[in-house]
């Protein structure tokens, strides 16, 4: 239960870092011109967020309340530290442009280094791996199918195609 705790601690310390680098991140981009697309949906995906962190910790609690590992514990959580390299390699990439609200700057252009030369939303590949290893390196197998599938809906339905629109529409 320690090392469950231990994780759960650093990437909750780690969600509330990036959320004050996303809102510094936002400032900046704002006082340059900057706007914000979709607005309306980020508090649910603020609210996905928290929920998954919930339904992890609930379901570890209630049917591996001593938090054993299992057999596969290393692959899947040396899966999850593989997606924070590729988060952090992200966030470098984009600089002060990186976060968690679609914020777009009017004609300037999508930004092409790191992994943004190779995959346009690099970051959400990050966001999925983490909703399946995580929950899968303590067992709780329900939150990653729940959270994976939801999470799928939201990025192909909502989030993906409104950045295609706006982000990525000026180069066509």
């Amino acid at each position: 239960m320690l090392f469950f705790s231990l994780v759960i601690a650093a990437v909750c310390l780690q969600r509330m870092g990036e959320l004050l680098l996303a809102a510094r991140n936002a400032r900046y981009v704002r006082s340059i011109g900057g706007v914000e697309i979709g607005a309306g949906h980020y508090k649910y995906i603020v609210l996905f967020h928290v929920l998954f962190f919930a339904s992890l910790i609930a379901e570890v609690a209630s049917t591996n309340p001593t938090a054993v590992l299992p057999a596969w514990w290393a692959y899947s959580f040396g899966l999850f530290l593989a997606a924070q390299l590729l988060r952090y390699w992200c966030i470098r990439s984009l600089g002060k442009r990186w976060n968690t609200r679609i914020l777009v700057i009017p004609g300037e252009q999508p930004i092409r280094r790191g992994p943004y030369r190779v995959m346009r939303h690099t970051n959400y590949l990050v966001v999925a791996v983490e909703l399946i290893t995580l929950p899968l390196t303590f067992s709780a197998a329900t939150t990653a199918i729940v959270f994976t599938i939801f999470n799928a809906w939201l990025l192909l339905r909502v989030r993906i195609p409104l950045e295609e629109k706006v982000v990525y529409e000026s180069e066509k």
